[in-house]
């Protein structure tokens, strides 16, 4: 009898963001500095230094990386000029994931605060041009308390 393949591999998400950039290897290193990330495979180019390929995993959720390849369309935010996506991470401590990802190099978008929809969030910018959002979960909020909240905290009254 055959074994069935899981058409999601085990251990894996439904969505599993794939990252580009420049200097893959030096990005590895700086992921696990910065979010505790694990190397769970690697395939390197044949110049030894290229990454074509790796899988991260950073708490239960895996990240693919792979370098700069522009001869096949495969371009970082640093060579289209920026990114418009953000990755979100919720962690238990956001203050202290948050310092060790600044401390490893990421710089600060936007400083941890306090917000209206019951989370404790900030946004950073990794040295490799992808933004990362961190938070942790603080209150449950109902949609009509959000709604009131944001509606305040937009008129710059606070929330």
């Amino acid at each position: 009898m055959k074994n069935k393949v899981k058409a999601i591999p085990s251990g894996f998400h439904t969505l599993t963001p794939h990252l580009v950039v420049k200097g893959a290897g030096q990005a590895i290193e700086f992921y696990k500095r910065a979010f505790g990330a694990e190397e769970v495979g690697r395939l390197s180019a044949r110049d030894g230094d290229s990454v074509l390929h790796v899988d991260l995993k950073i708490g239960d959720s895996h990240v693919f990386l792979a370098d700069e390849m522009r001869e096949m369309g495969c371009h970082g935010p640093e060579s289209i000029g920026g990114t418009p996506v953000t990755l979100h991470m919720y962690v238990e401590d956001v203050d202290a994931a948050f310092g060790k990802a600044v401390s490893a190099g990421a710089k600060v978008k936007r400083p941890l605060s306090d917000m209206f929809w019951g989370d404790r969030y900030g946004v950073l910018m990794d040295p490799f041009g992808h933004s990362w959002s961190m938070a942790s979960h603080r209150e449950d909020v109902t949609p009509a308390e959000i709604r009131r909240r944001a509606q305040t905290a937009c008129t710059g009254a606070g929330a």
